[in-house]
């Protein structure tokens, strides 16, 4: 058997998928070949994960023919896939699993695509509207219509030795203590401006935690991020908070600072799925997404939202320019979380 799988885009959405993949390669057996379709920036998210067989680099604005649409068909149609199991919702994936000739195509029924499909699932709905669904939970029902049996939705990823060896040379650079005497802090939001926490606040609650805590605190962040996190820093004024800002920048480093961390500060992005997957305790916060699209079923998170009259409104700038949603969550509640987390991990180590 040949299985293809188009991943999802996204960084968060990518981790979420690993219970589906452990329960497509326990379906299928060790012997049959899978292969995932992925956008080269997330592929980083599953190295060293043992489910796919190998990867095709799917980007069609990229300037590598192989990694275009044609090309990529091309690939899929060399591979005669028996199956195409599509964890994204584009019409774009569904054609170009019709045209690989794969013989069961399994997918949401999604903007008009329902006939390129073999194995059809809707997402439920009340009146027009999508009914919050998590997305793990999503992409298991994938799994299952193939015909795989229930599978924990615990999040799995690994670092690489590389990983750990940036990491290690980051906490040496930085100055660092042990790991369990960190707290980590992403700002980051790719999904838009909607979904981050103010500066401000991030400056405020760091320097409380360093202050009132006696911890460090390692203020993460993508390529793109690095000028709010030396912000952050500036604005926490302490020796004890620093940043990944001027390190050099892969999603591997991002989940081993994570992973030896001793708890994470989290806007619902990318990163905040490293801490479930590491069993890092969490404090998730949100603003204009509906906290069960991305629910993560771990335990140890603490998600916090500030209900809003016009939330949440998932867009990725605030429409009405208030941004009351983040602007609103305060940072005495959020450090009241992070103490309760701080907590919970002491008596573990008591105990």
């Amino acid at each position: 058997m040949k299985i293809g799988i188009f991943l999802p885009n996204w960084i968060g959405d990518t981790a979420m998928f690993t219970p589906a993949l452990r329960a497509l390669r326990r379906h299928y057996g060790p012997a049959a070949e899978m292969i995932g379709v992925v956008r080269p920036y997330v592929a980083e998210v599953l190295a060293g994960t043992p489910w796919l067989d190998d990867l095709i680099p799917f980007n069609r604005r990229s300037e590598e023919s192989h990694e275009r649409t044609r090309g990529v068909i091309r690939q899929l149609r060399a591979h005669k896939f028996d199956v195409l199991v599509l964890g994204t919702n584009s019409f774009r994936a569904a054609a170009m699993a019709w045209l690989a000739g794969a013989r069961q195509r399994v997918g949401y029924v999604r903007y008009g695509r329902g006939a390129l499909l073999t194995h059809k699932l809707y997402h439920p709905r009340y009146k027009r509207d999508w009914l919050p669904t998590p997305a793990i939970d999503a992409y298991l029902q994938l799994a299952y219509a193939v015909g795989a049996e229930w599978e924990s939705p615990r999040i799995e990823l690994t670092t690489m030795p590389a990983d750990e060896a940036a990491a290690d040379a980051a906490w040496k650079t930085l100055g660092l203590p042990p790991g369990d005497q960190v707290v980590v802090l992403n700002s980051g939001g790719a999904y838009g401006a909607a979904k981050v926490w103010p500066s401000e606040y991030y400056a405020e609650l760091a320097r409380r935690i360093a202050v009132e805590q006696g911890l460090s605190v390692l203020v993460a962040c993508g390529p793109s991020e690095r000028t709010t996190a030396r912000r952050i820093v500036e604005l926490a004024d302490h020796t004890s908070v620093v940043s990944l800002a001027d390190e050099p920048m892969s999603i591997g480093l991002t989940k081993a600072c994570i992973r030896r961390s001793r708890l994470l500060v989290s806007t619902d992005s990318g990163p905040r799925f490293f801490a479930a997957a590491f069993d890092v305790p969490l404090v998730s916060l949100f603003g204009p997404t509906h906290q069960h699209w991305s629910r993560t079923h771990y335990a140890r998170e603490r998600c916090l939202q500030h209900a809003v009259p016009c939330g949440p409104c998932g867009q990725r700038t605030c429409p009405l320019g208030h941004h009351d949603c983040m602007r609103s969550l305060s940072v005495g509640r959020v450090y009241k979380a992070v103490l309760e987390q701080l907590d919970e991990k002491r008596t573990a180590w008591a105990a």
